[in-house]
């Protein structure tokens, strides 16, 4: 079944479906809702990594369900519903993790005042970055980014684990990142040369140390949780520069509240999603998104993280509203020059 039409269960829907409603509405029965958006690069490419936009999830790895590597019982919030490998596969290609020392290891760990512990901590990073590192390697065009909260203090602690996990090959250097709010390498000279791993950490330090990114060097975002929601205002996050900050040539938009709700995310991931994104569309000098952050990035009541993430890509790539619009948009644009082209010669005459 197409995305749209009423449906029984997942298997009645089309790849890159699921069969859905947002619960607490009984008048609408459950149908097809598109959780894969289309994958921008695929449909028209040659453009800098800055002119797409990317389906990214907040607290990749806090999957519901999950239990401890340590055994414990799990008190931390749950963000997502998949592995990061699923995750991967539909579509998701911004993935936020939150890395601590822990065990003599690095962790990902959802836990409070830059501690790790037995009942916070999800698994080590390494298992992580590995189904990366396989999804990177299956997919020899896909780029991914990772953003890390870091509290990892060991030395050359994040530098270790992504050597081992088998990520270096994939690694885009520091030096290739503009900061003068210019246009990123193209993604076919990323892909060409490999470099298809953009990986970014929120301390400043590791730039210099390691050769990681700091992330608000090189963009902006708005405020995350329940104060980056209020209708009608996007504040920018308070390490960020200002929201319309030109010098950072990426944008990223959190969408999610201060808690983690698998019921109300339905809600909060359709309609207020788009126009919260519209408003930081303004906010932000008039630039749409290239990393749209989201919880349970699979609800939604089909107008959800899929639809803003097209949207996006539609009006970066070409102005429209829709990244599948884009071919047409093009043959439009060219017919019109054509137009244009024959009036003018014929004024001339």
């Amino acid at each position: 079944m197409e995305d749209g039409e009423t449906c029984v269960n997942d298997k009645s829907c089309d790849s890159g479906s699921q069969c859905g409603a947002c619960n607490g509405n009984v008048t609408v029965p459950p149908r097809c809702i598109r959780i894969q958006p289309h994958n921008p690069v695929r449909k028209v490419r040659g453009l800098p990594f800055n002119r797409y936009s990317w389906l990214t999830t907040h607290n990749s790895f806090a999957r519901i369900g999950h239990k401890s590597d340590t055994g414990a019982v799990l008190l931390a919030p749950m963000n997502q519903q998949d592995s990061i490998t699923v995750q991967l596969e539909n579509g998701v290609r911004g993935l936020m993790l939150d890395m601590y020392d822990f065990e003599n290891d690095i962790w990902l760990c959802h836990s409070f005042h830059g501690r790790c512990f037995n009942y916070t901590a999800f698994q080590p990073a390494i298992n992580v970055l590995k189904e990366v590192e396989a999804f990177l390697e299956a997919n020899p065009t896909e780029i991914v980014t990772i953003i890390i909260e870091d509290y990892v203090t060991s030395l050359s602690g994040l530098t270790k684990i992504f050597k081992a996990s088998g990520l270096g090959k994939f690694w885009f250097p520091v030096s290739r990142m503009p900061t003068n709010g210019s246009d990123w390498p193209t993604v076919d000279s990323m892909i060409d040369d490999n470099q298809r791993l953009v990986v970014f950490t929120t301390k400043s330090s590791k730039e210099a140390s390691e050769g990681i990114a700091y992330v608000w060097r090189y963009l902006v975002e708005n405020q995350y949780g329940t104060d980056g929601m209020k209708n009608g205002s996007c504040p920018n996050r308070a390490e960020s520069a200002a929201m319309n900050t030109k010098s950072r040539s990426l944008v990223l938009f959190n969408h999610f509240p201060d808690t983690p709700d698998l019921t109300e995310s339905c809600n909060q991931n359709s309609g207020p999603l788009i126009t919260m994104m519209n408003t930081c569309h303004e906010a932000a000098g008039k630039r749409w998104p290239n990393f749209i952050s989201v919880d349970f990035y699979k609800r939604s009541d089909g107008e959800g993280p899929r639809a803003a993430v097209d949207f996006a890509n539609g009006q970066l790539v070409c102005g429209c509203n829709n990244i599948d619009s884009c071919r047409v948009c093009f043959f439009l644009l060219s017919f019109n020059v054509f137009i244009i082209s024959i009036s003018n010669m014929k004024e001339n005459i």
